[in-house]
Order: C-alpha cells, then sequence, then structure tokens
C-alpha cells in the first residue's frame, strides 16, 4: 500500500497524503487532483478502490490497425495531444500479425472502463469483417469516434477525408497533363474508402467522355510490396498514369515502374493519398492527395468529448476537403 501510494504521489506530483485522502474519499482535494490522482492508478495498473469503481477512467482507448504507414502515427500525435489538453490519457492499441486482435482490445479498454473509444483505421473500414465488438461497445453505451469510414447499422460518429473529392482532384490533375490511360490501385473489395474511390473514378472517367475498364482497376493489402504487385499488372496493360489509395501503395507503384525500366514521371505518373511523413524525401518526391490530419484528429476528440460530458452529436458523418500536393511524380503523358 504504501509503495502505491508512494508510486501515484510520483506519477501526479502530489503528496502522498492527497492520494490517500482521494483513495478514502476524504474531502480537501479539489476535482482536478481527485481524477489525476485516479488517472495514475488506471494508468499504473492497480485497481480502483470498491467505492470508486463504478466511475470511469479517464482513459481513452486509441486503436489504430499499425504503425508502419506514417498516416497513422501522424493521426495518433494529433489525437493523443488533443487528448491530453482535455485532462484525459490515451491507451494506444496497435494490431499486429498473429498478436492481440481488435476485438482483444476492445475487451482489455472495457475491463480498463475508459470513457471512450477513437477507432483511426481498422475493421471498421471493411464491410465484411467481424463487426460484433463494435456492437458491444453501442451496447455498453461506449463513446466511440470512427476516422475515414462509417459503420452500417451503427450511428457512431464520423469524422472522414472526402474520397470522392481525393479521386476527382488526382483524375483531374492527370487527365491536364494529358494521360487517357488511368489506372487506379486500391484497397480489398470490402475496403469502404477504396469502393468509395472507385465510384468516384469511374464518374470522373464518364465527366471526360470515357469509362473506366475493369482491367485498369487493380487490388491490393496496403503495403509498398503490394503496391509494387498490383500496379505492375497495370503497367503490362499499358498505363501512363497511376492513382493510389495511399502512400505505401503509390511507393510501391513507383518500385513496378522502375523494375520494367520506366520512368517515373518520364514515362509513368503516380499520384499517392495520405501526404504522410518523408513523401518530400521520396525519389522522385511524391504527388499525392493530402488528408487534413489536424483538422480530422482535432473533430474526432471533440465529438468524442462531447459524449463523454453527456452532449448530443450528430451522428453524421463529418466530410472534411483533402488537397492536392503536386512534386516530381507526375508529369506531361508521353507521346
Amino acid at each position: 500500500m504504501t509503495r502505491r501510494l508512494a508510486q501515484v504521489a510520483k506519477k501526479v506530483g502530489v503528496s502522498e497524503a492527497t492520494v490517500s485522502r482521494v483513495l478514502n474519499g476524504k474531502p480537501g482535494v479539489s476535482e482536478a487532483t481527485r481524477q489525476a490522482v485516479l488517472t495514475a492508478l488506471d494508468v499504473l495498473g492497480y485497481e480502483r478502490p470498491t467505492q470508486l469503481r463504478g466511475e470511469r477512467a479517464r482513459l481513452v482507448g486509441l486503436v489504430l490497425p499499425e504503425l508502419q504507414n506514417p498516416i497513422f502515427p501522424a493521426f495518433a500525435e494529433v489525437i493523443g495531444g488533443a487528448l491530453a489538453q482535455q485532462g484525459l490519457t490515451p491507451v494506444l492499441c496497435t494490431q499486429t500479425k498473429g498478436g492481440v486482435s481488435e476485438a482483444d482490445y476492445v475487451d482489455l479498454l472495457l475491463q480498463q472502463q475508459v470513457s471512450g473509444v477513437v477507432f483511426a483505421g481498422g475493421l471498421f473500414a471493411q464491410a465484411d469483417a467481424p463487426h460484433e465488438h463494435y456492437r458491444l461497445l453501442a451496447r455498453r453505451r461506449i463513446p466511440v469516434v470512427l476516422v475515414n469510414a462509417p459503420i452500417e447499422g451503427l450511428d457512431f460518429p464520423c469524422v472522414s477525408c472526402d474520397d470522392a473529392v481525393a479521386v476527382e482532384q488526382a483524375w483531374r490533375h492527370l487527365s491536364s497533363l494529358g494521360h487517357e490511360r488511368i489506372g487506379l490501385v486500391l484497397g480489398p473489395g470490402d475496403h469502404v474508402p477504396s469502393r468509395r474511390k472507385l465510384a468516384a473514378a469511374r464518374a470522373a472517367a464518364g465527366a471526360a467522355g470515357a469509362a473506366l475498364p475493369d482491367e485498369r482497376v487493380e487490388r491490393a493489402m496496403f503495403s509498398l510490396e503490394g503496391g509494387q504487385a498490383a500496379a505492375a499488372r497495370l503497367l503490362e496493360r499499358g498505363v501512363t498514369g497511376i492513382v493510389c489509395a495511399s502512400d505505401p501503395l503509390a511507393l510501391g507503384a513507383v518500385r513496378a515502374a522502375r523494375r520494367r525500366g520506366l520512368a517515373v514521371p518520364g514515362d509513368v505518373s503516380v499520384v499517392g493519398f495520405d501526404d504522410s511523413a518523408f513523401m518530400t524525401c521520396t525519389e522522385p518526391p511524391l504527388t499525392t492527395v493530402r488528408q487534413p490530419i489536424e483538422a480530422m484528429g482535432r473533430a474526432a476528440v471533440e465529438l468524442l468529448c462531447a459524449q463523454i460530458q453527456g452532449g448530443q452529436v450528430q451522428h453524421d458523418e463529418l466530410l472534411f476537403e483533402p488537397e492536392l500536393v503536386v512534386r516530381g511524380s507526375t508529369a506531361q503523358a508521353p507521346r
């Protein structure tokens, strides 16, 4: 008990006597200090005293599908910082192959009595994936915010980058450079943002008086290797421009072109999506469509905090405008 008092006191920066008063429900402690002590108990892995267990922890789960794609650490930085400003502590949950599943993380977060959960990418973005753990959160009335795809049948608040506008910008850019044979590299068939991008690409092609044939649409897992394999198939069919659903996919497309002895952008132009870290440092620097990560992350936290505080929030999807960033991976179509 003495060791626990000392650890919690050190974590919060208060005296052991103050920690003791909080644990025993004694007066004379500010609400901010009281909440800080309870949060420290949760973070250090100590059980709250029985009389305090009914209160939710000041913890918020931040569930990400991976950290290899730089876009997810970027979201974690923005969302984590915004949560800290609200006096909430983010608990980072990252899936690994063969490791803890998203459903397992939800169980762990519920055991910790978290105040809410933010999902930035994950199984909710796949229409055919299991969604029961999301329904469990809804039944428990845990505040939840989704980033970049809604779940059909569950009215969780959602903030998304507008996939249709992103593809329109990329398509219009390549068309203005004279590209007529444009291909797409998307995520799996049940990936909701990829479905939206495909619909937008078909609309953009139709507006230009052309069709987007199926042979110019390839799907891949979200990785550099997946992008390389998918782009190689498109290049065999003679495309001169490739629009990709993520920056790692686009970097894979650049590699596929080089393996075939083609120059980027001299022979093939490539457009990514996200504008994640280091895209200015690639060779050539990547033309991509930038997600407004700062605005989206802060909006997600605002929606979550409104729910935690018992307020009413709009359950419509908030769409944020992307921005085309033109760099060195796109140029005039080869003659």
